[in-house]
């Protein structure tokens, strides 16, 4: 019996020696990837808000504006060109198929749509990934020069004007679901009214 305890406390010393170590090296790891991935992220932000406002002289990544609607929080990066404003950036998201799809849409001064960024999504690839390029300029529902101001964009096969992707209607309702948020977050963060359809209920904190 006292042989069989001592395997016992031997096994549980073991355990908490590998628990310990285990934790360590994962913080370890952590603290070493933090700063890279912060940085990658960085870039990635901006990148894509030269691609989404057309042009701009200040760091929008640094002048922003966080507007909760619903729960939800959206960031909104302003932009300005000689000290006028330039439009901005919301990064905005909805649930998709396959999961959240994370866009980043840009708005000139009079809420149209620029252009945008699909920052991140679980859609499957080949159709639902398509969201990628099938609304930019060009692709079969383009949205550029759109805006949301006299009712949110809807695909045609639920009354509206944007083509949905081929065999991926759910995605397409995803993304423009996204992209109405971000029109109401840009609409409040500007302290213009929202469309009664779209997206209400927002409060606004200012980052700066």
């Amino acid at each position: 019996m006292k042989k069989l305890e001592s395997s016992l406390k031997n096994m549980l010393l073991c355990l908490a020696v590998i628990t310990i170590v285990s934790g360590g090296l994962l913080a370890l790891v952590n603290e070493k990837t933090k700063g890279p991935i912060e940085e990658a992220n960085k870039q990635t932000l901006q990148a894509g808000l030269k691609e989404v406002i057309p042009d701009f002289d200040n760091n929008p990544a640094e002048d922003t504006a966080s507007v909760v609607i619903n729960g939800q929080t959206y960031i909104v990066y302003k932009a300005y060109k000689g000290g006028q404003s330039a439009g901005a950036a919301v990064e905005s998201s909805a649930g998709g198929f396959g999961g959240d799809l994370k866009v980043l849409v840009g708005f000139d001064n009079d809420g149209k749509i620029t252009n945008y960024r699909l920052l991140a999504h679980s859609e499957t690839p080949g159709l639902g990934s398509k969201a990628d390029t099938w609304f930019k300029k060009g692709g079969k529902g383009d949205i550029t020069g759109m805006s949301p101001a006299d009712g949110p964009l809807t695909v045609s096969k639920d009354g509206g004007q944007i083509d949905a992707i081929t065999a991926s209607t759910i995605t397409s309702r995803a993304f423009l679901n996204a992209v109405n948020s971000a029109y109401a977050a840009y609409m409040q963060q500007a302290g213009q009214s929202v469309p009664a359809d779209a997206v209400s209920g927002a409060s606004i904190k200012s980052d700066n």
